[in-house]
């Protein structure tokens, strides 16, 4: 059995989650997330714990355990907290600002880049070279956050790209003029 799913998840007060055969419904003060679960995995929904087991012995019904423990979690954390990722934009010129529901972003290239945010994730602009992606939805923010990184990844020589805040760009030397 996995050992993360072997642990109880604790329901914070103001949480309220409910489970039937194949939907898991949580909600909260941020918003409300759902998932369908798998065959092979079963929830039991207490006062303030959330406990889920296999229904079967198999390899799947093993793998699906520790998984569906840490997505209702999530799914939990999600909605008494929240999550968030920022961004920094490394690079003269380079910028963002929010239009509406659009991110404008200046790389550099000869057009700036418009990026369509995601329904239930909201994308702030602070001093034009950090953003911060939040939402209740992990997967969600995440993605968010890895989309717009992939438009300009930091590169080795001069850094400058977007990066996720504290991320650690490995530079190299440059060439160097032949003697």
């Amino acid at each position: 059995m996995s050992r993360i799913g072997k642990k109880p998840i604790e329901i914070p007060s103001g949480v309220t989650v409910t489970a039937d055969d194949a939907i898991i419904d949580v909600s909260g003060p941020k918003g409300k997330l759902s998932r369908s679960l798998p065959h092979g995995v079963a929830v039991s929904v207490g006062d303030t714990t959330v406990t889920v087991s296999p229904t079967a012995n198999d390899r799947e019904g093993r793998a699906l355990h520790g998984l569906m423990r840490t997505l209702i979690n999530n799914m939990v954390v999600g909605v008494s907290d929240g999550f968030r990722k920022e961004l920094e934009i490394v690079g003269v010129g380079y910028r963002g600002e929010i239009e509406g529901n659009k991110l404008r972003l200046h790389l550099g290239f000869s057009q700036p880049i418009e990026y369509e945010i995601a329904e239930g994730v909201s994308v702030a602009v602070e001093k034009q070279t950090r953003l911060t992606v939040a939402g209740i939805d992990k997967e969600l923010v995440g993605k968010v956050a890895a989309d717009i990184r992939d438009f300009k990844k930091p590169e080795p020589y001069k850094g400058k790209g977007i990066r996720y805040a504290g991320e650690y760009v490995r530079r190299k030397v440059g060439k160097s003029a032949g003697a």
